[in-house]
């Protein structure tokens, strides 16, 4: 099981980020935030060490459109033939 950032580049992967704010706040509706991005793994390494947990990406970022701290991250592994040979 992949648990680290440092895992997870070595193995290929790749992390979205999503902003997961819209719809509810209280009893008011309000209007969803579309925004993505595919988060650059060598960056995440280099700025947050090889043995920083996966669990823990999303409690470090914000989303840049309206600033809600709540993003998702998804994992993505690899299709079958795409895999790295431990770089970095």
């Amino acid at each position: 099981m992949v648990e680290t950032i440092g895992e997870a580049f070595s193995l290929g992967w790749q992390l979205k980020a999503r902003c997961a704010y819209g719809n509810r706040e209280g009893m008011t509706s309000v209007r969803r935030c579309t925004w993505s991005y595919d988060l650059d793994m060598l960056t995440l390494v280099a700025t947050r060490g090889r043995d920083f947990p996966l669990s823990m990406v999303a409690s470090r970022l914000r989303c840049p459109r309206c600033g809600s701290r709540s993003v998702t991250v998804l994992c993505m592994p690899p299709s079958n033939g795409d895999r790295r040979s431990g770089a970095a």
